[in-house]
Parts: structure tokens; C-alpha cells; sequence
């Protein structure tokens, strides 16, 4: 059983070039982001609390996310992502695209 909504999630680039993408998702109450895969690895972390609702066309798992949790995904996973929870929620995703490439002190 997949997800059934009509709102969207509503995603703003922040960053997106050689080396990384960087985008904020808000989502009202119930919205989705829709089926899709990322074609690199990624990391997500909250800018809320709330509960992620997540469909891998298969199962449907839940998680309860507190404002600055993290989590990250190998590419190529597709899936739906829905806010369960009551209020809005927001995160922010960051797509590896050049492992390396990106310096750290």
C-alpha cells in the first residue's frame, strides 16, 4: 500500500553543483515527496521534530525524529517520504555527488 496524498512536499535548492546538492524539504501536514530515487548517497538532517513516514515500495516504516537527528542512505533506494506527524515538519538533504571532493579541515 503506497502512501495517498495530493500535497506535495516543497523542496528549495540551496546548493547544487559538481560536488553536492543541498536542499530544504517542507512539508505541511501529510505532504509527500513523491516516488523517487537519488542517484547518490545522502544524508538528512532534521530542522524539526516529527515523524517520517517512509514507503521503499515494499513496507511502509515510521521513525520519530527530534530537531537535529540525522540519517543517511546509499544511492540508488527508491522511495516516497511523508510527515506523519500533525504539524509541519522540515529537513534538510545533502547529495554526495564527488565523495572527496568537498575538503574538511
Amino acid at each position: 500500500m503506497a502512501f495517498v496524498c495530493t500535497i506535495p512536499a516543497v523542496p528549495t535548492v540551496q546548493r547544487d553543483d559538481d560536488d553536492v546538492r543541498i536542499t530544504r524539504w517542507d512539508f505541511a501536514p501529510g505532504a509527500v515527496t513523491g516516488w523517487h530515487t537519488h542517484g547518490w548517497p545522502y544524508f538528512v538532517v532534521m530542522l524539526t521534530d516529527g515523524v517520517l513516514r517512509r514507503h521503499d515500495g515494499t513496507a511502509i516504516g515510521e521513525s520519530v525524529m527530534k530537531a537535529g537527528d540525522c540519517y543517511d542512505r546509499p544511492s540508488g533506494v527508491q522511495h516516497d517520504v511523508m510527515n506523519g506527524s500533525e504539524h509541519p515538519v522540515a529537513f534538510v538533504e545533502i547529495e554526495i555527488k564527488r565523495p572527496g571532493a568537498i575538503p574538511f579541515p
